[in-house]
């Protein structure tokens, strides 16, 4: 191989594994806000860890957030608990940038 060949090799490697981890932060920021809504819907043990993982899933409907948004929204609504789309979504946000750094540190 040529030198240009393995950059180029090493550039899609890279960009594979972080693609991997993109994933996987993903998921994580799925299942730590749905444990989050559960307590907040007053979900509890197992409830609430099979809550997380329907918000996982949720991610699986269509391409982007917005699944996993309308999801957690339809279910604090149905459950009467308050709120705002902006702190929903700023509750994405932060989940996300925590599973990322838990992500990281697992290596």
């Amino acid at each position: 191989m040529t030198s240009m060949d393995d950059r180029e090799k090493a550039f899609e490697n890279k960009y594979a594994h972080d693609q991997a981890l993109e994933f996987k932060a993903v998921a994580r920021r799925n299942k730590l806000l749905g444990l989050w809504a559960a307590g907040l819907m007053g979900l509890e043990g197992d409830a609430a860890t099979e809550y997380g993982k329907a918000v996982v899933k949720a991610d699986f409907e269509e391409a982007g957030h917005e699944d996993v948004y309308r999801k957690v929204k339809g279910d604090l609504d149905a459950k009467g608990v308050e709120m705002s789309e902006h702190l929903l979504r700023k509750q994405m946000d932060d989940l996300l940038i925590t599973a990322r750094q838990q992500v990281q540190a697992e290596g």
